[in-house]
């Protein structure tokens, strides 16, 4: 995974300072690289020992490091991407709308790179075998990450699975309440701490249901709660009136995820897709 994305990951669970500093550098790297560690710590009100720390804990030795990471790392996605000179910083008032959109692509498309190549394998195959095996699959998520369930709600609907998307935090604390041994939750919360999200699978787990949790951080309330967590990697821009890259990153998930249980039963998923089809042929006009 980038350093850039895991400074953005790091930004939802560290200290006030050190988050201060991951925002600052989130925000534009490239002015992080010309800067001087007793700048940066200036920027950011905060001191030069705490961005000896930030460095520290996203696996860095030091300042130096962190610099020379984001230099190195901003120069081969600048080429790979084919984006501006100032790849990496924030939508600004200066840019072009082509500029403004470039960079909103770029971070989309390394979303799903680094998603996709992050992946764990082990954890997918569990959690499509428990999908699989489920009789009653109930998705929950709040904001952005309900578009989330209701995009996974209508593909495993469309291959004749019993999938259901809650639509608030009573409804889902009240069908998870309702556990059994063939039912799988999976919710979906990019920060990981979202409560109405985190008490729906915790509620799901005490009732014997299988949970699954689809977030961008391994150490956070929804994996301690989830039998199974899928992880995302996004930088998400600050200028955004909800979740964007994030919500990109979440459907690569969720896409992987319904691949792996539509294979299981190919001929049927084949047989399904057909029919569902062909039923709504006349609503389309076709």
């Amino acid at each position: 995974m980038s350093i850039q994305t895991t400074i953005a990951t790091a930004a939802e669970t560290l200290p006030p300072s050190l988050a201060r500093i991951a925002r600052r550098v989130g925000d534009d790297p490239n002015a992080v690289i010309e800067s001087t560690i007793t700048e940066l710590a200036a920027a950011c009100h905060t001191s030069v020992a705490s961005v000896v720390r930030f460095c520290r804990s996203i696996g860095l030795s030091g300042y130096p490091a962190l610099r020379m990471t984001l230099a190195r790392e901003l120069g081969r996605e600048s080429v790979q991407l084919s984006a501006s000179s100032r790849f990496g910083s924030e939508i600004s008032l200066g840019d072009s709308l082509r500029d403004a959109t470039a960079k909103v692509a770029a971070l989309e498309a390394l979303a799903i790179e680094e998603t996709v190549g992050n992946l764990d394998f082990g954890v997918l195959e569990a959690a499509v075998g428990a999908v699989d095996h489920a009789h009653r699959i109930l998705l929950f998520g709040v904001g952005a990450s309900r578009l989330v369930a209701d995009d996974l709600g209508h593909k495993l609907l469309r291959i004749g699975r019993t999938a259901i998307v809650l639509s608030d935090a009573h409804e889902a604390s009240a069908a998870a309440a309702l556990g059994a041994t063939r039912s799988v939750a999976i919710g979906f919360s990019n920060s990981g701490t979202t409560m109405e999200t985190v008490r729906f699978l915790q509620t799901a787990r005490t009732a014997g249901t299988t949970t699954i949790g689809v977030t961008s951080a391994a150490a956070t309330p929804l994996s301690d709660a989830a039998d199974h967590t899928l992880l995302t990697h996004a930088r998400e821009p600050r200028f955004r009136a909800g979740a964007m890259v994030s919500r990109i990153a979440q459907l690569a998930v969720v896409d992987c995820l319904f691949i792996g249980v539509a294979q299981r039963r190919h001929a049927h998923t084949v047989h399904a897709l057909e029919r569902t089809v062909e039923a709504t042929r006349a609503l389309r006009g076709d």
